[in-house]
Parts: C-alpha cells; sequence; structure tokens
C-alpha cells in the first residue's frame, strides 16, 4: 500500500502517540499506514457512510491490523469518546464541514494534543475560524498533489493561544505563515488563485452595478496577490 503525495504529508506531521483518529477515513489508508511505522500503536478510522467504512475494514483486515484499528461509523467527532485519542486527522472535506465538526465537539477538541486538519475546498474559512477562536498554529504547510494545492494545518486548542495579527481579508487566503516559511511552493499557489480570479472576471459579462462591484473586488484581490509574490 502506498500513500498519495497528500496523504503521505498528512501522516508526517502526526506525532508520535499512543492512539489517533482519522475522520472521514476512505479507506482507512492513513491508519493503516501509521500503525504499520509504529507512529502510533493503535488508531481509529471513522467516517459517516458505511461504504467507506466497509472498504477501510477490508484493508485493515488484509493488513492483518483488525486488532489495532478500530472501525466506527458516524458523523465528525462524535463516534469517539472523550479523551480516547492523542489526536486526529480531518481531511478530504471543506474548510465549512471541518470548522462546523470541530465546534460540534469542542470540549472533545480541546483535550486534543494536536489536530491535523487538510481541507479539500476554502480553506480560507477554515483559516480565520482558527485564527480567531484559540487555537495554537503548530505548522501550515502546501500540498501539490495531481496538479491541485492543498493546505494543511496542524494545530491545538489553547485558551492562551497568541493571536495572528491579520492585516487584511486576503490574509485568511495567504497567510503570513506560510510566505515567512519560504514554502517553495507558495508562488505558484499564489499564481493560482490569481489565474482563478481572471477566470471569474472573464466570465461576468454583465454591465450592472452589481458586476462592476465584483470585478472590483476581485481586481482588488488579484493587485494584492501580486505584491505578495517575491
Amino acid at each position: 500500500m502506498e500513500l498519495s503525495k497528500r496523504l503521505m504529508k498528512i501522516a508526517s506531521y502526526v506525532n508520535d502517540c499512543e492512539a489517533i483518529a482519522d475522520i472521514g477515513t476512505d479507506h482507512g489508508y492513513i491508519p493503516i499506514y501509521l500503525v504499520k511505522n509504529n507512529k502510533c500503536n493503535s488508531a481509529i478510522a471513522s467516517d459517516i457512510n458505511k461504504g467507506p467504512i466497509e472498504k477501510a475494514s477490508t484493508n485493515i483486515r488484509f493488513e492483518g491490523l483488525s486488532e489495532k484499528i478500530k472501525c466506527l461509523l458516524g458523523g465528525g467527532l462524535k463516534p469517539l469518546k472523550v479523551g480516547e485519542v492523542n489526536g486526529v486527522i480531518i481531511a478530504g472535506m471543506g474548510g465549512n464541514l471541518i470548522r462546523d465538526i470541530i465546534l460540534e465537539d469542542i470540549e472533545k477538541v480541546k483535550l486534543y494534543d494536536f489536530l491535523i486538519l487538510q481541507p479539500a475546498q476554502n480553506p480560507e474559512v477554515l483559516r480565520e475560524f482558527l485564527y480567531n477562536n484559540n487555537f495554537e498554529i503548530l505548522n501550515e504547510d502546501l500540498i501539490l498533489d495531481d496538479g491541485k494545492f492543498y493546505e494543511l494545518f496542524k494545530v491545538k486548542y489553547n485558551e492562551n493561544a497568541k493571536k495572528i495579527n491579520i492585516k487584511d481579508e486576503i490574509s485568511y487566503e495567504i497567510s503570513s505563515i506560510l510566505l515567512e516559511s519560504n514554502n517553495s511552493l507558495v508562488n505558484d499557489y499564489i499564481k493560482s488563485k490569481i489565474k482563478k480570479y481572471e477566470n471569474i472576471i472573464s466570465y461576468i459579462k454583465d454591465d450592472t452595478s452589481l458586476a462592476k462591484k465584483k470585478k472590483d473586488i476581485l481586481n482588488e484581490k488579484i493587485n494584492k496577490l501580486k505584491e505578495m509574490i517575491s
């Protein structure tokens, strides 16, 4: 079993620990990898849908890890008991949904040593939530896998977390942490966002005041993104 570049990056951020939970596990690849490579002694593979859990269970049995990896059916963190794991992975879903999963079980979240979050869409929504709700940002990273960029957040709840200074809304799209890290992918990521906004502008054909306002907002974003490219 070989992990994709995206999943391997997620796995690389997991602390050595007693137990980890993978929320929205799909095929159970990450829990299998982590247990086989002694990153954790046990794991939970959880998913809201029965199909992925059945696939994960089959893969876990094939690897001979049924005694170390437990499959649970249910949404978000609900299947987990309080204190059952040291940390959780929530990946492959939208930033809005990841935020909502955290909020629904915030008392469990407060006890985790770390959370590794990798939104498939709307990372800026998740970043805004994390920056403004007592989360300590342990790491931020970028992944380019099969032509698509993914952002990754490693965080932990901390009531005394240092508040991150946000000068502009665009900082939720491209964070100062990523810029200051000299991540080799950050410039290409910014360029991809510029291209996306330019494409949106090209499809706005209306000449209404609302359309002009939308174009102005997008052009302002494009200019700010261009300033970020070193």
